[in-house]
Parts: C-alpha cells; structure tokens; sequence
C-alpha cells in the first residue's frame, strides 16, 4: 500500500517575471504594432512623454537611491515609500511653482501656432458618398432618385450588386409600388456612374460594363465575345481553346485577352479602402568604404523620455495615498529600458546575419549561405528563441529591396559534390531557369527537377513545386503563351 506522507522537496526552476514576460512580448512585436502600444503607453502614462528634438530615446536617469528596487522584482509593485520627513509637502514650495511653470511654458510654445495631426489626416471618400454625389447632379424625380439610392446602398465593398432586385423592390417600399422594369432602369442608372463596371452583378458584367475604354472597335468587339461566352477559358488562360473556338488567330486572342486582364474586377476597391500597412525597415545596410554597414533606420526609434519635471515632483512629495503613481514611474522607466534593449538587439542580430550573408548582397540569391538561428544567438549571446522573435517581422532594407530577417534563414541542402547550398540559392536557381524558358513550351516542375539534377542538385520535385509557389510562379499550363 502506498504511503501518503507528506514531503517537501527544493528545486530550482526558471520562472519569468512580469517585467521579463513584458519585453519579451516588445521583443517580438512589429515596428507597427510597437509604435502603437507606445502611442498608448504614452496617452495613459504621465511619466512619459515625446520628445521635441531629433535625438534618440534616452537611457532613463537615476531620480534617486532605491529606485531600482523593481529591476528585478514584479511590475505590480511600487516603488518603496520614502520616508514622511524628507517627502512631506511643504506649503508654497518655490521650487514646485518653478518646475511647474517651466514646464508648462515648454507646452504652450509647442502647442502655439500648430495644426494637430487630425487636422493634416486626408478624409477617405466612401463608394457609396462617390456614387450619391453623381446622382445629386443628374435631373432625376424624386422615385427615380430613391430606386438609385437603394441600389447604392446595397452594393458591397467590392462594388458589386449581390442583392436580387426583386428583394430591393421591397426595400424601396415606394407607392405605387416599384415593378421590375423601372427598378432595371435604376440599376442601368447607377452602373452608368463613376467607376465604370460599378454595381455589376458578376464578374463578367463588371468587365462588359468597362468595355467602352477599348478604343478599336474589332477589339472591343472579340473582348465582348470571350468575356459574354469563354469567360473559364480566359481565367484559365487557354489562348489554344480560346482561337479555335473564335475562329481568330492566336495572336489576336492573347492581344485581346491581355487588354481584358488590364480591366478592373473590383472598381468599389478604389474608393474607402482600409489603410496599407507599408513596410518599414527596422535597419538598413549600406556599403561604406567596401564594407557593409549597419545602422538603425531613424524613423522607427521613437522620441520618448522620462518627463523629469514630474518624476522630481512625485519623489519630493510621494506618499502612501499617492502609491499607484509610483506604479507608474516604475512602468515608465522599465518601458525606456525596454525600448532601447529592443532596439539594441535587433541591431547586434542584424549586423551578425549581413556579417554571414555579405556575399548575398554583392551577388545576390545564388550567393546565399544556409544558416540557421543557432549560429546567430551563439555569435550574439543571446538564446535561439530571442533571436526567432527579434527576425519575427523585422525588416531591413538592402540594395535588392526591403526583406525580412527571417529571409537570410535556411537550412543547408547538400550538392552531389558534397558542398552545403541554401533554399534561396536554389529559389534563386528556379527563378532564373523559368525565367529563361520559351514561352510557348515552359518547363514542369519535373523538367525543372532534372536541369537541377544535371548541375548537382539533388532536389525532389515536391521542393520545387513549393519552392516555385513561394516564388509566387503559376503552374506549367498558365505560364504557356502563344509565340
């Protein structure tokens, strides 16, 4: 029978603190998403505060003994309590009016004179406040006016009509009550407007409706007919399948099928989009002198510091009633470290990995060596999983373009002369092999696995079918073009 005594045991154990869970989590943020919980900590912290000039976050000043008491302990505790006798208030405290009116004068110069960023912001225009507009100048009656708008209304953010008309008969719930054709004649009404092929209820209708920017007459003619009864054959791109059946010559097909593609599918896309998240470098690497240089890109370092005027106001008159502001400075000061810690070691991983692939940016893919994330953190001084999140989204830009860390990864695939060789040089070989191939007989992915084959590269055919989707290449029969 088992015993049930009671033991006690000591282990040691690695634990993360709430300060350590903290940067970790900055750590592996975007330079998007980290300039937007700043902005935030920034709103809600009173310690903090952005900096005027163009010089970099500074590290945060000592405001007095004890005030490091947190570097090691939890976020949730404040900074000890000084003494009542040294941080007692003092009525009329010259010094206290100084620092306040400094401070305060500081901010009324900056604020003077300037335009918020509200006010600079450009006001995105809807499709649906494009499309009123239209209508508000046409000499239309009251009913005719309101069967456009419903239609309006109900289009979708591409722009199209997915709404039966019979189900927005009742939803103009107009008297008399509307009948089909006059309902017909607003919907002909409205796909008249700006953009053309607005409020069509297909692809193929969107692309009939902007046929009428075909200036040749034949062209627009053919294009009519491909679009009205071949609409697959020219998604698939089957130009072979597309001459017979029009009885026109190859080359005719593919002139009129590329005209097609140059058409919009989604004109409500140009109107009201939601904003592009543009890639920004976090670094950027310029050859000075014959050497790569890496340096941080300025415009993602933000301008933050340590608002000295109220953390010396705090310290001269911190009491226990007062504690929560304490949580605060002690939020600000570790959010300062942690930026620039941040910051400090993308730019030490960065310079480690051009320092391995210096030879990409001379020479480009084929140059690439395999690497991997073990190599970094041993030359870095840091752990394998730092360095995973420090290349999470980071970017930096390079001469052939803007690329992600995680880019200059790759494990080594091994040649048939025993050489060690990266999956970006083989991407790289892929690209240049299909980018040489005739355009009426482009090569498989089977054909492509032999011509590899034949420069000592062992690789399956399955590798290089997914490496030629990440290339973003179509497949065999939809790259084949008619000579």
């Amino acid at each position: 029978m088992p015993s049930m005594d009671l033991r006690a045991e000591h282990r040691q154990a690695q634990t993360l603190s709430p300060r350590l869970q903290h940067a970790v989590r900055l750590l592996q943020m975007s330079s998007l998403d980290f300039a937007a919980m700043l902005r935030d900590t920034l709103g809600r912290n009173p310690f903090l505060e952005a900096e005027d000039g163009e010089e970099s976050v500074a590290p945060p000043a000592p405001l007095g003994e004890g005030t490091e008491a947190g570097a090691s302990g939890s976020m949730d505790a404040p900074d000890a309590a000084a003494s009542p006798a040294a941080d007692a208030p003092t009525p009329d405290d010259g010094g206290d009016r100084d620092l306040w009116s400094a401070d305060s004068a500081g901010q009324r110069h900056s604020d003077e004179g300037e335009l918020s960023a509200l006010d600079l912001m450009a006001v995105e225009t809807s499709l649906t406040t494009h499309l009123h507009g239209q209508l508000n100048v046409l000499p239309l009656s009251e009913r005719d006016l309101a069967l456009a708008r419903t239609i309006v209304e109900s289009l979708d953010d591409d722009g199209y009509l997915r709404t039966p008309l019979d189900e927005l008969m009742d939803v103009a719930d107009l008297q008399p009550a509307v009948d089909p054709e006059e309902m017909l004649i607003a919907l002909k009404r409205v796909q008249s407007l700006d953009p053309a092929g607005v409020a069509a209820r297909s692809v193929g209708e969107c692309l009939l409706l902007q046929l009428s920017a075909i200036d040749c007459p034949d062209m627009r003619a053919l294009a009519q007919a491909i679009i009205g009864e071949h609409l697959p054959a020219l998604a698939a791109r089957d130009i072979g399948v597309l001459a017979r059946q029009l009885g026109e010559s190859p080359l005719r097909v593919e002139a009129v099928c590329d005209r097609i593609r140059r058409l919009d599918p989604r004109p409500g896309w140009r109107f009201g989009a939601s904003q592009v998240a543009y890639v920004v470098p976090d670094v950027v690497v310029k050859k000075v002198r014959g050497e790569w240089k890496v340096h941080l890109n300025p415009a993602i370092v933000p301008k933050v510091r340590l608002n000295q005027v109220y953390a010396n106001l705090f310290q001269r008159h911190r009491t226990a009633a007062n504690s929560e502001l304490g949580v605060h400075l002690q939020e600000a000061r570790w959010t300062l470290r942690n930026v620039e810690q941040r910051f400090s070691t993308i730019l030490d991983v960065a310079e480690a990995i051009v320092r391995r692939q210096h030879s990409f940016l001379d020479y480009g893919a084929m140059a690439m060596k395999p690497l991997g994330l073990k190599e970094i953190a041993e030359e870095v001084g840091i752990h394998e999983s730092t360095v995973s999140r420090v290349t999470n989204n980071k970017y930096i830009a390079t001469p052939v373009g803007v690329l992600e860390l995680k880019y200059f990864f790759s494990r080594a695939m091994i040649s048939a002369n025993g050489s060690a060789c990266s999956g970006t040089a083989i991407r790289g070989l892929i690209k240049d092999i299909i980018e040489a191939e005739r355009p009426d007989t482009p090569l498989s992915d089977a054909e492509i696995t032999r011509q590899l084959a034949q420069q000592g590269l062992v690789v399956a055919r399955r590798t290089v079918t997914k490496y030629r989707q990440m290339l973003k290449i179509e497949a065999v029969d939809r790259r084949r073009r008619v000579a």
